[in-house]
C-alpha cells in the first residue's frame, strides 16, 4: 500500500517538465499535485517501509540510510525551487511528513491554505543564505586578546612581581582570565557581525553550531546563521561578506557562505501527517 511524501509546497507552476532527482523510495516518481493555486511536490513511498516507527527505528539503527534519505529529500527540494524560468519560491517541509492518501494531503492544504499563502507572499523575491564561521587560528585570535586587553595586562604583571609559589597559582587564574576574555571578545565580535549582516537581510536568524563530526572540519565552528536576502540585494550581501571574510582572516577566523537555499529557516515547514 502507497502513500504520498511531501517534500514541499509551491505556487502553482503548471511546469510540465517533471523531475529528474531520485523520489525518496529510489525510484524517478516525484510529481506534483495541484490545489487551487498551491503545488505539493510529492512522490509514492510504501506506507509499510515509510512508517513513523520505521524511520525513527532507523534513526536510531541506520545512521547513513537516515542520512541518505535526507540528502535526498533534500535535493526534491533544491529542484523544486529550480524553475525553467528561474527561481521559484518554496516551503520546505521537514524530512519524514507521509499522508496516507491524496485526500488526506488535501485537507491539509485546504487547511492551511491562506497560512501557506501568507508564508509564500513572505519569501518572494527572496532568497536564504547561509553564513558559517569558523575559528581557525586560536592562538592568532588569542594573541591578538592579550594585546588588547587591559585585564590580562594587569595580572600579568602581577604574576611577574609574585614569588614562585604565589606565581602558579597566579598562572592558573591568568589561564582563567585569558580565557574569559577570549570568548568575551569572540562573542561580541560575532554578534556585531550577525548584526552588521542583519541590517542588508529581511530576516536573519542564528542556528545550531554543528560539531566538528558535522562539519568534517578540525577548526571549531563559532557562528551558525542564515539570512533572507531580497534578491535585487544578494550581490551587495555577497560583497560585504567577501570584505568581512578578508578582515576575519587577519584574526584567525573565516567565514564560508553558501547559497540560494530553500528557505528552511524562514517558513517553518512542516506538517503533520494524516
Amino acid at each position: 500500500m502507497n502513500g504520498l511524501y511531501l517534500y514541499c509546497i509551491r505556487e502553482k507552476t503548471e511546469d510540465a517538465s517533471g523531475f529528474s532527482t531520485r523520489s525518496i523510495d529510489g525510484k524517478r516518481d516525484v510529481f506534483t499535485i495541484i490545489h487551487r493555486e498551491l503545488e505539493a511536490v510529492v512522490s509514492r513511498v510504501s506506507l509499510l517501509r515509510f512508517t513513523s516507527e520505521e524511520i525513527q527505528k532507523k534513526a536510531l539503527e541506520d545512521l547513513n540510510w537516515i542520512k541518505e534519505k535526507v540528502v535526498i529529500h533534500e535535493d526534491v527540494i533544491e529542484e523544486a525551487m529550480r524553475g525553467t524560468d528561474g527561481l521559484v519560491d518554496v516551503i520546505p517541509m521537514r524530512f519524514g511528513i507521509i499522508f496516507k492518501n491524496k485526500t488526506g494531503l488535501e485537507e491539509i492544504l485546504n487547511r492551511d491554505y491562506e497560512k501557506m499563502k501568507r508564508v509564500l507572499n513572505k519569501i518572494r523575491g527572496k532568497q536564504e543564505w547561509s553564513v558559517k564561521i569558523y575559528l581557525t587560528d586560536s592562538e592568532r585570535f588569542e594573541l591578538a586578546v592579550k594585546e588588547k586587553s587591559e585585564k590580562i595586562q594587569l595580572k600579568e604583571k602581577e604574576m611577574i612581581s609574585m614569588p614562585d609559589g604565589m606565581a602558579y597559582f597566579m598562572e592558573e587564574e591568568l589561564k582563567e582570565t585569558v580565557c574569559n576574555e577570549v570568548n568575551k571578545e569572540l562573542d561580541t565580535m560575532l554578534d556585531k557581525l550577525f548584526g552588521k549582516l542583519g541590517e542588508e537581510a529581511a530576516e536573519s536568524v542564528k542556528t545550531r553550531i554543528l560539531d566538528r563530526e558535522m562539519t568534517g572540519k578540525t577548526e571549531r565552528m563559532v557562528l551558525n546563521a542564515a539570512f533572507l536576502i531580497n534578491t535585487d540585494k544578494v550581490d551587495s550581501f555577497k560583497k560585504t561578506l567577501v570584505n568581512i571574510d578578508e578582515d576575519l582572516k587577519a584574526k584567525g577566523i573565516n567565514l564560508e557562505y553558501s547559497g540560494p537555499w530553500p528557505p528552511f529557516n524562514f517558513t517553518n515547514g512542516g506538517e503533520k501527517a494524516c
